[in-house]
């Protein structure tokens, strides 16, 4: 597991959460969205907003659902997931993988590189501030 570069923003990906995190943090490997761009003086970290397949309960305004338009790996499925605004976090590129959609007919691995569509990008980073009590700026999104 692990990038060499900056995935673009908006992309999905995964994220080891595995090691390093303890509950009631997030603790598996699980789908993320993108939420930095690439920051200068500041290599190998990716800010991400991980997504869920359980539906919150009580729904608050940092979740939402997700219906990605586009082609997951078979192993994730293509169901419907929550946006958890509340545990957005930077995580080094040693932690992030690709979305691998499998190989091609010379053995090159595939990745699913789409981002989400502006309308969606807009409702993660909604949630995102609402999670981090920064509703107020939801305005200038």
């Amino acid at each position: 597991m692990g990038i060499a570069e900056h995935p673009p923003q908006g992309s999905i990906v995964t994220v080891d959460y595995t090691k390093g995190f303890r509950k009631p943090e997030m603790v598996k490997v699980r789908l993320a969205v993108v939420l930095s761009p690439k920051i200068a003086n500041r290599p190998n970290l990716c800010t991400v907003v991980p997504l869920s397949m359980t539906e919150p309960d009580p729904k608050m305004p940092y979740n939402r659902s997700l219906d990605v338009p586009f082609q997951l790996p078979p192993s994730w499925g293509n169901q419907t997931r929550w946006i958890c605004g509340d545990m957005v976090n930077a995580v080094a590129f040693h932690r992030i993988d690709l979305l691998r959609m499998g190989k091609d007919i010379r053995g090159t691995r595939i990745y699913q590189m789409q981002q989400l569509p502006p309308d969606l990008f807009k409702a993660v980073r909604t949630c995102a501030l609402h999670g981090l009590g920064m509703s107020g700026l939801t305005k200038h999104l």
